[in-house]
């Protein structure tokens, strides 16, 4: 329910000429017609003497469809005074029954006529309900208006006293398909606005129209409060014509109790009415103005239904995908052109123009007749100019030259662009040559290195960034380094690639891992007493990295008493050379080192004292 959009409404309306103004709801454009159907719940006319305030508790009328018409659209009006007592709009009676079904109100429309004189009428889309039901004897029940009665604002007397604006009924509003009608236009529009002696007429603007000739054409209403004998200066006119369907519905009283459906002047109090038109609207018309004018009588429009000839297309595009290559400003572009609310074939060669940012890049046409309700799938190649960014907004626009000037008459000349598209172009994220990585050596040439140390000096914001031992495999995304903050080098120097990802375009840069030879860390002492900690002159960063080292131990006396390598490892305390004690442990004391690392970055020995103790 939509009730909450009126509740403003109707407490504005009540000392003022409220309206909902009629208003487009829905168009059909095809081989489609309208019919309607409803009942009134008076028995008698308001202006006649008697108790005109009765109403009945329901109502009936028959929709008797030929076999061939197919039900598009079936709308449901009801509509009757406003209780007095009513504050709200959430009070108003805005759920019937039709045929054993509850319809809720979609929307609620509003009038006011005085302060003590106010009108609502609800609508609802009820396709679906009359689709399952079709022809049958339609009820309609539970409108409750049983106030009109016993509220002293209404119905004290019968005589001049007597409020003679009560009324009740119920509409069904049909659009329907039929294989062998010509192509027409049927445009429904809703609302509530009304004439009467405080104010004598209003203007009703139906647009969005589109007449290609006025063969057949007609136009519908649903009114309700007219009376059949007030005719004081009542009548309704078309585009400055006055209508009239004598003897039905006279030109001084257009609005009088009828039906012309069923050709009944029953119909107390409501008017189903529809008019020839046909020599009142001229080809190409897109509006057309309805006046309703009355000196007396109160007479409220519910709805307005045109059926005019209208065979012609309606070109619309739709922008389906758009395929970008690496710093590239070809662009390849899929689209639809649709030819949806249309009475008539799209002709192949209507032309089609592509824009970027408003700048004409590329035109085109249809191949082939796109028939109603069908479309065209289509593919572009197009090499943007210079002058357009990187990134742009692609619209395209159907029916159109590339000056704005189209070459086909279409239903609606107001839908042929597409919704932009924002574009970004690909392009390859620029990168910077990073520097080398050395990590001291932590033995066999090996030691381990955090990848990403400089990664930030790339400044690729969110880009995916992914580390290979190879070119080819960071071309291919294969073999990837795992974990890049803890990696062990295979070979030294070793070339690590970038590969960093931006959407469809990558990158690829390069640097070198290497190890450096650290300067060792020598203790100040040892015990070798064998009980497994610090056995040894544990000189840590040595082994397995100066593989030529040389260490020289002296006793205090200047002797030579152990020379050693890589390759027997760290001091034990033994001794293995001099003339005595070889191969035995030495005693404690404090004992002189010489190490030469044979290494191009240390030239000079480094020396010290050692002290051994068990």
């Amino acid at each position: 329910m939509k009730k909450y959009l009126f509740i403003l409404l109707l407490f504005a309306e009540f000392y003022s000429f409220g309206q909902v103004p009629i208003e487009l709801y829905r168009q059909f454009n095809g081989r489609y017609n309208h019919t309607a159907i409803g009942n009134t719940l008076n028995i008698l006319d308001n202006s006649l003497a008697g108790n005109f305030c009765e109403v009945l508790p329901q109502s009936s009328a028959d929709l008797l469809l030929a076999p061939n018409q197919q039900i598009v659209g079936a709308y449901l009006y009801w509509s009757g005074p406003i209780n007095p007592d009513v504050i709200t709009e959430e009070q108003i009676d805005d759920m019937v029954t039709l045929n054993g079904n509850n319809i809720v109100a979609d929307e609620i429309f509003t009038f006011t006529l005085t302060s003590s004189h106010r009108y609502f009428a609800c609508f609802t889309d009820i396709t679906d309900v009359v689709q399952g039901i079709g022809n049958s004897n339609y009820t309609l029940t539970d409108l409750d208006l049983g106030f009109i009665l016993t509220s002293p604002y209404f119905c004290t007397s019968m005589g001049s006293s007597a409020n003679q604006t009560n009324y009740g009924g119920w509409a069904l509003s049909i659009v329907y398909e039929q294989d062998d009608l010509p192509y027409n236009q049927v445009s429904v529009f809703n609302g509530l606005d009304g004439v009467s002696s405080l104010n004598n007429y209003i203007p009703i603007e139906l647009t969005n129209l589109n007449v290609i000739d006025d063969d057949g054409a007609k136009i519908a209403f649903l009114a309700w409060e007219g009376d059949e004998n007030l005719a004081n200066g009542e009548s309704l006119f078309i585009n400055g014509n006055q209508l009239s369907n004598a003897p039905l519905n006279p030109a001084n009283n257009a609005f009088n109790g009828t039906n012309s459906y069923t050709n009944s002047d029953e119909l107390y109090n409501m008017d189903l009415d529809f008019y020839s038109i046909q020599n009142n609207i001229a080809a190409g018309d897109t509006e057309a103005l309805i006046e309703l004018r009355s000196l007396q009588d109160l007479v409220m429009i519910n709805y307005v239904v045109t059926v005019l000839n209208s065979q012609l297309p309606d070109a619309t595009v739709q922008t389906e995908d758009v395929f970008l290559a690496c710093d590239n400003k070809t662009i390849q572009v899929d689209y639809t052109i649709f030819n949806i609310n249309s009475t008539e074939i799209l002709p192949a060669n209507t032309p089609i123009a592509f824009y970027a940012n408003g700048i004409l890049i590329a035109n085109s046409i249809t191949v082939d007749d796109i028939l109603i309700g069908d479309n065209e799938v289509g593919t572009i190649i197009i090499a943007l100019p210079d002058n357009i960014p990187t990134t742009f907004f692609l619209t395209i626009v159907s029916d159109d030259n590339g000056e704005g000037v189209g070459t086909v008459q279409e239903t609606n000349e107001n839908n042929n662009s597409s919704t932009p598209v924002q574009i970004d172009l690909l392009l390859s994220p620029f990168l910077i040559s990073l520097p080398n990585i050395e990590n001291c050596d932590e033995g066999y040439n090996t030691a381990t290195f955090d990848l990403t140390k400089n990664e930030a000096l790339l400044n690729i914001g969110a880009n995916s960034i992914q580390y290979y031992t190879s070119y080819d495999d960071a071309v291919n995304q294969e073999n990837e380094i795992d974990i890049p903050t803890s990696y062990l080098n295979t070979v030294d120097p070793e070339v690590i690639f970038i590969r960093v990802d931006n959407l469809n375009c990558y990158q690829i840069t390069s640097f070198n891992i290497g190890t450096i030879n650290c300067p060792p860390w020598i203790p100040s002492g040892f015990s070798p007493n064998f009980d497994g900690i610090n056995d040894e002159f544990n000189i840590q960063g040595l082994l397995t990295i100066f593989e030529n080292f040389e260490l020289k131990i002296f006793n205090r006396y200047g002797t030579l008493i152990y020379k050693g390598g890589d390759e027997l490892g760290f001091w034990d305390g033994k001794s293995n050379k001099g003339i005595n004690n070889v191969g035995e442990q030495l005693p404690v004391g404090t004992y002189y080192y010489v190490l030469y690392l044979n290494d191009s970055r240390y030239q000079q020995p480094l020396t010290g004292w050692v002290y051994m103790n068990y």
